[in-house]
């Protein structure tokens, strides 16, 4: 049996960073972005809360990116808190100009966007 691939959705913020060669992983029920080796965005959609478009950023931009992106709100399933993941949700009003907007931030190579993962260990045997 072959399985069938999902589709990405909001691809169009995959063809608004075409130019910076994005690669993208499925991970965790999303598809995640990342230009040359940090990782920018999350694609999700299912049909939640949280379904839309994840920014990877730290804690202390969120105050200006929320300037910016007033629809832009912290990750709900990961519990109370904030956390350095924020989310433009699919069900925003300004969701499309806001994801753009985004893109044309991290092809400018904006600062609070994006994070180089931590490597992982590997386990001897």
């Amino acid at each position: 049996m072959v399985k069938a691939k999902k589709i990405i959705p909001f691809s169009f913020a995959i063809e608004n960073l075409f130019s910076r060669d994005p690669i993208i992983k499925a991970m965790f029920g999303c598809h995640s972005i990342y230009i040359n080796d940090k990782i920018v965005l999350s694609l999700r959609d299912k049909d939640d809360e949280d379904s839309g478009v994840w920014i990877c950023t730290s804690k202390e931009f969120h105050a200006s990116l929320k300037t910016e992106f007033p629809s832009m709100r912290s990750i709900q399933i990961f519990g109370p808190g904030t956390s350095g993941w924020q989310v433009i949700p699919k069900d925003a009003d300004d969701f499309e100009s806001s994801v753009n907007r985004l893109c044309d931030l991290i092809l400018k190579n904006d600062p609070r966007i994006g994070k180089v993962p931590k490597t992982k260990k590997k386990k001897n045997n």
